[in-house]
């Protein structure tokens, strides 16, 4: 069944987003259609806008979603294990083919078929239209920032029933994101000390994760004015080093760029581990001596979505959330109609939000 229904579009690169009327195909082989909830606005959303994350516009944006599905296409089980009408779900912005050497061996985010799922379903063809009847552009196959989607049953997350649905959406980026690389990633340790470079909503999520993983002691930086221990004009790498007795144990750099990831990596003890999560720019690049990696035995790692496996480790998530470790309620500056879209992607922008969400 074909439907209508309000979505954020990025028609122009470094232009404020419209809210439109789209159309949305059913659900065919291996789809369903999801009535979304709440979508979280999302730094990689915002990157899509200014060209850091190359998607080409038209584009319906949003990735962090949650939702009830109202339909299914064929091939799609119900079960424990499947899909049916009523259910509820997160959605996930890398597609999992299920089969390459990288799923089967349990990192799906490395999947080599991710781009079959770029600004369209896995199968290729355009499912969403403007007014005018031109196909549009969804982000990373989901395009969840509308009242409807249709997405792969490959995208989406069966979620327990009782969760609020603009918590949930949460977990479909920035909590794993930031708690994942911690957990997965990292792999930190009880008793461990962590410096996390930008405070934003996966930075927040990457010092919740330290905390549950026990670490003794969690240094937070960022540039807004209100937060800082150190000072403009003071050498930031020096001054971790100096609170923390020779550097911390693992650093997070949760921004993207490049000048801030070679800072991590400065800021680590000998043996230390910086790992990079937040997305710059194709262009950006750091700047490392190879010597200090042999004598002082540093690792330097990326981590994309946490290193996660979303059907594990989204209602891992949900768990430490119900069980009172996780902090979903408290990330939520704001939330947002889906016709003050432009608004939220603006507070987004001054560092305004934790995380604003857009409720339908």
């Amino acid at each position: 069944m074909r439907r209508t229904g309000k979505a954020a579009i990025c028609r122009e690169l470094n232009k404020p987003v419209l809210v439109e009327t789209i159309s949305i195909d059913g659900p065919t082989r291996g789809e369903v259609t999801i009535r979304i909830a709440a979508c979280g606005v999302c730094h990689s959303d915002l990157s899509a806008t200014n060209g850091t994350i190359p998607l080409p516009p038209p584009l319906v944006l949003g990735h962090e979603g949650a939702g009830e599905v109202i339909e299914v296409g064929e091939g799609v089980a119900g079960g424990p294990g499947g899909l049916a009408v009523g259910d509820h779900v997160v959605t996930s912005f890398i597609y999992m083919c299920g089969k390459c050497r990288f799923c089967s061996g349990g990192r799906p985010v490395l999947c080599v078929e991710q781009g079959k799922a770029l600004t369209t379903p896995p199968e290729g063809t355009p499912r969403v239209s403007d007014a005018a009847g031109k196909p549009l552009n969804i982000f990373s196959g989901c395009g969840v920032m509308a009242e409807y989607a249709t997405l792969s049953t490959d995208n989406v997350v069966k979620i327990d029933a009782k969760i609020p649905l603009d918590r949930a959406a949460l977990v479909g980026c920035a909590v794993t994101t930031g708690v994942g690389a911690v957990f997965n990633t990292a792999r930190v340790e009880p008793g461990a000390t962590v410096a996390v470079f930008g405070c934003g909503g996966v930075g927040l999520n990457a010092i919740q994760g330290a905390a549950i993983a026990g670490a003794e002691r969690i240094l937070a930086i960022d540039t807004m004015e209100a937060k800082l221990l150190i000072k403009p004009g003071q050498d930031a790498t020096k001054e971790i080093k100096k609170l923390t007795g020779g550097g911390p144990d693992y650093a997070f750099e949760c921004v993207g760029a490049g000048a801030l990831a070679e800072a991590a990596y400065k800021a680590i003890r000998r043996g230390g581990k910086a790992v990079i999560v937040g997305v710059a720019r194709p262009t950006d690049s750091a700047g490392i001596k190879t010597m200090g990696m042999v004598f002082e035995e540093k690792t330097i790692q990326g981590s994309y979505f946490g290193s996660c496996v979303p059907r594990v480790d989204f209602p891992r998530m949900l768990q430490l959330y119900m069980a009172g470790k996780l902090k979903l309620d408290e990330l939520i500056t704001r939330r947002y109609k889906i016709d003050e879209a432009a608004q939220a992607f603006a507070d987004l922008e001054s560092g305004k939000n934790a995380r604003g969400v857009i409720v339908f």
